[in-house]
């Protein structure tokens, strides 16, 4: 498959977090419009590739490359990672008191763009993307993920995808601590912004999410290195057998 200019593309990755490498050459290419899951037992570079793609700077690049639009967006700093289109939903979503949704969300919305949004015009977007999810008008004007349960702390990110309209998204392990019913209506909130100009990087340890938000690719992390890659199915493959046949391999090699 040629790639495409207006793909993401991570090549070669290797990564190091206190002075112990955790990504070991990662290849992938995730695609607009698509869903793309990356599982992978714990400690096999998940959430490091997460924090990686938006630039903490905890975590060393040794190698490789990550290209948005042909640029390879490494040699930017996280502010600037955002304005070429990627965004990073977080595992667990710290609070700010004192600072509305609507506020906070308005703040980010204008870092982006080269001219701030006009009140008006962002106010009357604010309203259409809380409908698009389903969400009570009250909620922007709480204090972010003050008091939130932990459903509510995962829409708030998600209702910031939405403001925001990145070009690739990565939801980092958005399922962790969510009851069912919380899970289905975050996924449905997921669900309601894919389109042909989204790409999609769900990064999760089970496959129930994925219940919910259908992926067109699977990829299996382990120790750092993508060992297999296939469709929807081999997420079920994957809730049946696990990671041991991978673990073994990899302690082979």
């Amino acid at each position: 498959m040629t790639e495409q200019n207006n793909e993401l593309i991570i090549r070669d990755l290797h990564v190091k977090v206190e002075n112990r490498e955790i990504l070991k050459g990662l290849n992938l290419r995730v695609e607009p419009g698509r869903v793309h899951a990356i599982m992978g037992p714990n400690g096999s570079g998940k959430s490091t590739l997460a924090y990686t793609l938006m630039g903490h700077p905890n975590y060393e690049v040794t190698q490789g490359e990550v290209l948005v639009n042909s640029r390879n967006v490494l040699e930017l700093p996280p502010n600037e990672r955002a304005k070429v289109g990627l965004f990073l939903a977080f595992q667990y979503p710290h609070s700010i008191p004192g600072v509305t949704m609507a506020n906070f969300l308005r703040t980010a919305v204008n870092s982006i763009n080269e001219k701030p949004m006009p009140p008006r015009e962002f106010r009357q977007k604010l309203r259409e993307k809380m409908a698009v999810l389903k969400m009570n008008d009250e909620f922007a004007g709480r204090y972010v993920n003050e008091g939130f349960s932990g459903g509510e702390k995962k829409r708030a990110e998600i209702l910031q995808m939405a403001m925001l309209e990145p070009k690739y998204a990565v939801l980092d392990e958005t399922d962790s601590g969510l009851d069912i019913d919380a899970l289905r209506i975050v996924a449905d909130g997921v669900n309601a912004l894919l389109g042909p100009q989204l790409g999609v990087l769900v990064i999760t340890h089970y496959q129930r999410l994925l219940n919910y938000i259908k992926p067109d690719f699977v990829h299996v992390l382990v120790n750092g290195r993508i060992v297999r890659e296939g469709g929807s199915e081999l997420a079920l493959e994957l809730e049946k057998s696990g990671y041991d046949e991978y673990l073994t391999d990899e302690s082979a090699a």
